[in-house]
């Protein structure tokens, strides 16, 4: 069944209206009244912004769209910025939703879709330069943690934990995205505005921690100074040896104990390594521009080309029915594991974090393996399909709407497009958000109706579309 007869089973039409499905059938008779909080109770506002969602709408024909459009995009601004100047700098902390906690990966997603109005718009670009100031501290703090406080005194849950964390950090889970995450905002930031404020002596001794963090976790020189136990005994947070997780051979990839939240079963977690690709050239570049430190570009070039090599000899593997694609985790010596999450970066949005073109072979390899019953997080429902997570246990199966995004932003094919914008618009489950995840054929079981993340990343793609594809949305 192709994905226009399979709309139509489920009893979606082309234009996202929704004919059949008795769920999303009630929704029709919704005034599409705004989700927003009222103006006086939004944390943060910004007039460039606020001109996108007005121009936005009127061109969004099909009105569930806009409102879901209306309500997401602003998300993150209107419910989880928190702006404030001391001794003249900006710093702007930034929860992921109903968690009070600043994940360095999600802030940076979650102000994405805003960077190209940064020049419209003074005090967008100050919070934004504010949230550089913020996570070039957390990195200074800690570099191998992936969340933290705005309070650098507060003490976590975590902080129980075999090997505790310091005031100020929620989790220290070693994901490596973590601190690559942070140079792909400050490489934007620079590449949109040409401002080099934020890159000052602070900002050079984080990127120096973490070239330094990333090198430790190649492991050449030993396993490095980081290890991770729960003491509660769970073995989902169990790392054999002593915590430093699987044996390896060091081919020049970075271990890692995390991908998004989740342990990894074997080290070398491949997304992570791709993105390290991409993020070291800019790094090396902002280096050798901002600082005239040709010594720690280089080494950012080295390492960029030590990660590359280890990716070609072990991560690319050739599959029985798909040939060349991507592997998830590898080890070194011959072991893999194959499977997907649904955030960013994964297997699938490659092509999204610049490491490839979508035409790639290995990724479009890779992308048909991702979307088959031989990829364990592919779920197919009788309406719903898409990409779950390891983040919760099965049963009940879950889609994660991240997941969906990704796929639609990484196909040229009107049908898919159209197939996840379709499918994005009828599992809100009435809401006027996008969720974390739903049980497959039940969006009404839903986990997080506050994630800022998901809505920003909705409000990215609509706007890509509509510039790109209009025909599909207008």
């Amino acid at each position: 069944m192709d994905r226009r007869e399979f709309s139509k089973k489920a009893g979606l039409l082309t234009g996202g209206v929704l004919v059949s499905n008795p769920l999303l059938a009630a929704i029709k008779d919704n005034k599409y009244v705004s989700k927003r909080p009222p103006v006086k109770e939004r944390l943060f506002t910004s007039e460039a912004i606020e001109k996108v969602i007005v121009d936005v709408k009127k061109q969004l024909k099909d009105h569930k769209t806009a409102w879901l459009f209306e309500n997401c995009f602003p998300n993150t601004l209107d419910t989880t910025v928190y702006y404030k100047e001391k001794d003249g700098k900006p710093f702007t902390y930034i929860i992921t939703g109903d968690i009070d906690a600043m994940w360095l990966r999600d802030c940076v997603c979650q102000v994405w879709p805003y960077m190209p109005y940064l020049n419209e718009d003074e005090k967008l670009k100050r919070m934004i330069a504010g949230l550089i100031n913020q996570t070039v501290k957390s990195v200074i703090w800690d570099p191998y943690a992936c969340c933290f406080y705005d309070d650098f005194e507060r003490v976590s849950f975590w902080s129980t934990e075999k090997y505790p964390v310091k005031p100020g950090v929620h989790h220290q889970k070693w994901e490596i995205n973590s601190l690559l995450f942070v140079i792909r905002l400050c490489d934007e930031y620079y590449k949109i505005t040409k401002d080099t404020s934020p890159f000052d002596d602070v900002w050079e001794e984080a990127m120096l921690t973490i070239v330094k963090t990333l090198k430790e976790q190649q492991r050449f020189d030993g396993p490095g100074p980081y290890k991770h136990y729960r003491n509660y005994g769970d073995n989902y947070e169990y790392f054999v040896n002593h915590g430093y997780g699987r044996l390896t051979r060091k081919n020049g990839m970075i271990h890692a104990t995390h991908r998004q939240d989740d342990p990894c079963i074997l080290p070398l977690y491949v997304p992570d390594n791709l993105m390290a690709i991409v993020e070291l050239k800019n790094l090396a570049k902002m280096f050798r521009e901002f600082k005239n430190n040709e010594e720690a570009a280089k080494s950012c070039e080295l390492m960029r080309k030590q990660i590359r090599n280890g990716v070609e000899k072990d991560a690319i593997i050739d599959h029985e029915v798909f040939g060349k694609i991507f592997a998830f985790e590898v080890d070194g010596y011959g072991g893999r594991i194959l499977e997907e999450e649904s955030t960013v970066p994964n297997l699938m949005n490659l092509p999204y974090i610049g490491y490839c073109d979508i035409d790639y072979p290995v990724y479009q390899n890779t992308r048909k393996w991702l979307l088959s019953e031989y990829n364990p997080q592919y779920i197919k429902g009788q309406w719903t399909e898409g990409i779950g997570s390891t983040h919760y246990p099965q049963p009940p199966q879950r889609i994660w709407p991240l997941s969906t995004i990704s796929r639609a932003l990484t196909t040229e094919d009107d049908d898919e497009i159209k197939f996840c914008l379709d499918q994005l618009r009828n599992t809100d489950a009435g809401t006027g958000f996008i969720h974390e995840s739903y049980v497959v054929d039940d969006p009404e079981h839903y986990t997080r109706s506050w994630f800022a993340w998901v809505n920003s990343f909705y409000g990215e793609m609509i706007l890509k579309f509509l510039k790109e594809k209009p025909h599909l949305l207008t």
